[in-house]
């Protein structure tokens, strides 16, 4: 999970893609990047930590241009200490191109070794958004061999893009003397949405992001989302250009950005993130009443943030008593998104306190969003029970995480997922040390989200369902993914010991 942003304006955009960025904060914490193209000349500005602390004036200085782009990532693939891996990346054939992506490829080794062997480019990082940006850079090299750059051309290449890449991604980048360009994978599964205001010289200045949140804090009027295969193309006269270039495109979301990635108050692919939530909260309402008498309950506690629209929702549906019982620290970053098991399980008390006065002699029902490695809940069942709370009860908005995600959310192998290998809830229940355990339903978490844009008939729920939407995900590349991960832990932790040494 990565948030990116684009920006074609009539002045200086370096302030704003920065505004943008914090903006989009909540999508990754690992790193961030702005570049910016002043007339031909790109500056660019990148490194790790979070947008406060990679920009400084001076950084800000550099950055001159009325166009740039930017991200924040969260790394997937690659290596997560390297700060040549933030994003955005260039190249400079053709044109010169700079590019940032949300999303994961799961072709990119054989693109790599295509690109290398056939192509004759260089992949210089273990970062797949190099492979994709090389990827654009050929095709695009091949529709203007002979030929000009315009709309033909440009679109040509996307629709090559999309023959040969498989997986997620959502992508803005910049052409050297040629504007903005933005696509999305055929089957939309990373979002990104697109508006427009007009500059103090009256023109049109465009904006695209992740969510519409950017957009919208940004003074941005929403024009819709990017569709899955569609590329826009911004020119160099501000003109914008839009195109299908997909053959058989397919709209499936990823379900997970409702259910705990995106803000609430943003609204994507027509489906407003907090709405779902609540509706999500209506339907774990009713398994709630299947599992556990509602005498047994005192008080309906969100595990904060993004459970609380579900657990207020829930409360309401069930007649109790809504109360927070845990205090957040504004200052910690989001732990599911923290690189390495050990960080999370240190932070999960820096992040949250727990109010003895709402816990004390109660039955309490605990609320999160959804529950994926178990290492967070684990710890806020134990402060609860240290809290003086009698029993605690939990129930998830989502349904039980039991595969890996493969298309851009960093839950690549089954044996750190708690429900992994098709654990009993029972099982669950028992290691996190709950009184009881309720998950939403795979149904019910579909018609939750789905209900409320008809036009998609299918969300990518792999990570739930273990039904991967792009239909090339075998068994053995999942178990390949998972080897991978293991030795790179593996080589992590060795060098963490030779440097304690």
């Amino acid at each position: 999970m990565c948030g990116i942003v684009a920006l074609y304006a009539s002045g200086p955009v370096n302030q704003r893609l920065y505004d943008a960025l914090l903006l989009l904060q909540h999508r990754g914490q690992d790193a961030a990047g702005i570049c910016t193209v002043e007339g031909r000349h790109f500056h660019m500005h990148k490194g790790m930590g979070l947008v406060r602390d990679v920009f400084r004036t001076r950084n800000m200085r550099d950055l001159l241009g009325n166009c740039g782009i930017g991200q924040v990532r969260y790394p997937t693939q690659g290596n997560a200490t390297a700060a040549d891996e933030s994003q955005p990346f260039y190249v400079n054939a053709p044109f010169g191109i700079v590019l940032a992506h949300n999303g994961n490829l799961t072709n990119a080794e054989e693109l790599a070794q295509e690109l290398y062997e056939l192509d004759r480019r260089h992949i210089n990082t273990t970062s797949d958004s190099e492979v994709l940006l090389n990827v654009f850079a050929n095709e695009l090299a091949l529709a203007t061999l002979g030929h000009p750059l315009d709309e033909e051309a440009l679109f040509k290449a996307v629709s090559g893009v999309h023959k040969r890449v498989k997986g997620s991604y959502a992508v803005v980048c910049m052409i050297a003397g040629h504007g903005v360009v933005a696509f999305r994978d055929p089957y939309g599964i990373r979002p990104l949405c697109y508006g427009t205001t007009l500059g103090e010289d009256g023109k049109s200045e465009y904006m695209i992001a992740s969510e519409s949140v950017t957009l919208e804090g940004s003074e941005f009027q929403i024009l819709g989302d990017v569709h899955p295969g569609e590329a826009i193309w911004i020119d160099e006269n501000g003109d914008l250009h839009k195109k299908q270039c997909a053959e058989h495109p397919v709209y499936s979301p990823c379900i997970f950005e409702y259910v705990y990635l995106a803000r609430p108050d943003s609204q994507l692919d027509g489906i407003s993130v907090y709405e779902a939530r609540l509706r999500l909260g209506e339907n774990l309402a009713k398994e709630i009443k299947k599992s556990i008498p509602l005498e047994d309950i005192d008080v309906v506690m969100p595990i904060p943030d993004s459970s609380r629209p579900a657990a207020a929702q829930l409360a309401k549906a069930l007649n109790l008593p809504y109360r927070e019982g845990f205090i957040k620290n504004r200052y910690v970053g989001r732990t599911f998104i923290m690189p390495g098991q050990a960080v999370r399980k240190k932070s999960v008390r820096q992040k949250l306190n727990a109010m003895a006065i709402e816990f004390k002699d109660k039955n309490v029902l605990l609320v999160d969003d959804s529950i994926v490695r178990g290492t967070t809940i684990k710890e806020i069942v134990r402060m609860a029970r240290q809290s003086g709370a009698k029993k605690v009860f939990i129930a998830s908005g989502a349904p039980p995480v039991r595969y890996p995600n493969v298309y851009g959310i960093d839950m690549p192998t089954t044996a750190e997922l708690i429900a992994g290998d098709n654990r009993p809830t029972e099982q669950i229940r028992i290691e996190i040390g709950a009184d009881a355990l309720v998950y939403q339903t795979i149904e019910g978490m579909k018609e939750a989200v789905g209900g409320l844009n008809p036009e998609i008939k299918r969300f990518d729920c792999s990570c739930f369902d273990g039904d991967y939407v792009t239909g090339d995900i075998t068994p053995q590349y999942i178990a390949e993914l998972e080897k991978k991960r293991l030795e790179a832990k593996a080589e992590a932790e060795a060098k963490k010991a030779a440097s304690d040494d």
